[in-house]
């Protein structure tokens, strides 16, 4: 009898239950700064020169203020809904299985849109230095073994590609960290300025915190496997508040050495910051390039890590086909989802470039903030728990309304096709949903 109960060998286990939770605050603290840190930094730097001027490093410090109370919202609720899944896990606690399918199917569509757009920009970078990956077909190819190499660190069990995004977030994030601290002895600080009156604009402004912000996002993909992180009511606020310290001081530190040392020729660079590292040791371009690379991977690393588990907690739940929420027996991850999220992610990169995948996700990311926010409120107005002492926000529910409006604030920059991209999007994802819900009233009916 006792033999009988066991699963086979070849058989998927189903529910979080069969998950590992193997993730310590190091390894998700990591995956959240990993995610975070991912291709708009190499970038930014010199697009919010072009608006901001000497000012520029202002536009990392809203962002930041910005940044905090949603920080702090999902380090909140995050603490209180412990299952793998992330955002459609918080607004399902808070609000039902409606509020948490939309949330989740807006923030898969936008991690596999970034997937794709990130693998697009990395096939560029290495068409720079190999020019043949330019050409469609070895481009193909390229974007097709990455994500190969990728499902593969990923399918051989959790602790295998966690090891992996602590190797890539500490490859990436030592070049950026030696440039920020060892660059600031050489800066030109007349390039440089915290003055409000600096501000050219407050439009200017407006369209900085807008680019910020986006850089800013990320934690709510690494917090997608809680499921999978031991003592989450502990862990995860620690990780998450962690994380956000440490990304907003070094982007306040690229910002000021690319500015500092690169003066008036930063807003026209193509690569700021390797530029800037090419200005205070010649060899420190190319390694810094090669930087870019590591942090796209990284990026990609822990984007496929989290968003397979949100496709299996959809599955887990319902919402897609059951055998998106079974787990492996030998090494508890969830495979389709790592497959289906890697194909479909594979598939627009080679279609498709990095702004028109950014256009896609862009928009969407700031309605599952407001989302998380206002679920946050919810949460901790119910009072519900999981296991430990979750994180209580003070003073009500002024954090989740600054962090509402916030999102609001930046939804009004949208372009009308813009608007009309989320319409259509959301649209199309309520018909979904009741699909799905009609057949499984049906199942129930003839069972």
């Amino acid at each position: 009898m006792n033999d009988a109960a066991q699963p086979s060998p070849i058989t998927p286990l189903q529910g979080d239950a069969a998950l590992v939770r193997a993730l310590g605050p190091f390894q998700l603290g990591a995956s959240i700064i990993n995610i975070i840190v991912g291709a708009g930094i190499f970038m930014l730097p010199a697009l919010l020169a072009s608006r901001m001027g000497a000012a520029a490093p202002l536009a990392f410090v809203a962002g930041a203020i910005a940044i905090v109370p949603i920080a702090l919202c999902f380090a909140a609720v995050g603490s209180r809904a412990a299952a793998t899944g992330g955002p459609y896990t918080y607004a399902a606690a808070a609000f039902g299985p409606f509020a948490g399918f939309i949330t989740g199917a807006l923030m898969w569509i936008c991690n596999v849109a970034s997937s794709g757009g990130v693998a697009a920009a990395l096939s560029s970078q290495v068409a720079n230095a190999l020019p043949v990956f330019a050409q469609p077909g070895p481009r193909a190819v390229l974007i097709l073994a990455t994500y190969a190499v990728l499902f593969a660190l990923n399918a051989f069990g959790v602790k295998l590609g966690a090891r992996m995004i602590v190797l890539l977030a500490t490859l990436k994030l030592t070049p950026l960290f030696l440039v920020a601290a060892i660059g600031l002895l050489f800066v030109d600080w007349q390039h440089v300025t915290f003055a409000l009156d600096a501000v050219p604009s407050w439009s200017a402004l407006g369209s900085s915190l807008v680019l910020v912000v986006f850089a800013y996002s990320g934690m709510e993909t690494a917090l997608i496997p809680s499921g999978e992180v031991r003592d989450p009511a502990k862990h995860v606020p620690r990780a998450t508040m962690s994380a956000i310290v440490i990304v907003v001081l070094l982007y306040i530190g690229i910002q000021v050495v690319c500015q500092g040392t690169l003066g008036t020729t930063l807003a026209g660079s193509t690569a700021p910051i390797a530029d800037a590292a090419g200005s205070l040791w010649t060899p420190g371009r190319v390694l810094l390039l090669a930087t870019a690379c590591v942090s796209m991977l990284g990026f990609l690393m822990g984007n496929l890590f989290s968003s397979s588990r949100l496709l299996f907690a959809l599955g887990r739940d319902g919402f897609l086909p059951r055998a998106f929420g079974r787990v492996d027996v030998k090494h508890r991850v969830p495979r389709l989802g790592l497959l289906a999220h890697a194909g479909i992610a594979a598939a627009l990169a080679v279609a498709g470039s990095f702004e028109t995948l950014a256009l896609i996700s862009g928009g969407a990311i700031c309605l599952v903030f407001a989302a998380v926010s206002v679920a946050a409120w919810r949460a901790q107005h119910l009072d519900l728990r999981g296991h430990g002492q979750p994180l209580v926000l003070p003073v009500g529910p002024l954090v989740p309304a600054l962090a509402t409006l916030t999102m609001v604030a930046i939804l009004t920059t949208l372009t009308s096709k813009e608007w009309l991209a989320i319409a259509v999007s959301l649209t199309a994802l309520i018909v979904v949903y009741a699909v799905l819900a009609a057949m499984r009233g049906r199942a129930l009916r003839i069972g």
